[in-house]
């Protein structure tokens, strides 16, 4: 292996970022208002910490407008959060 190849079969695509499409003139636009790793909902405690300590506090919802994430409510707590991020992505997509 060479210093800078990727782990994995070489005859794979990376799957760390969306593939662009060639024929699309508009796919690099689009590929930078991809949320990070897609995920179009998260969750946040509000008192900081790590997302699985006191799962009975309170949760932030954000979720992605196409440029960052952005305030959506909140949860009271991570069982509500998780079934938040779980509902439907935009588009009507399931949540991955």
């Amino acid at each position: 292996m060479g210093k800078h190849s990727r782990p994995g079969p070489p005859n794979q695509p990376s799957r760390a970022v969306p593939r662009v499409d060639a024929d699309d003139s508009l796919a690099a636009y689009e590929k930078r208002r991809r949320p990070p790793l897609d995920v179009w909902r998260r969750h946040r405690p509000l008192h900081g910490g790590g997302g699985h300590v006191r799962p009975d506090d309170a949760r932030a919802l954000e979720e992605w407008n196409g440029f960052a994430y952005a305030p959506a409510g909140t949860a009271a707590n991570l069982e509500q959060a998780q079934r938040w991020v779980n509902e439907q992505a935009p588009g009507g997509e399931p949540a991955a």
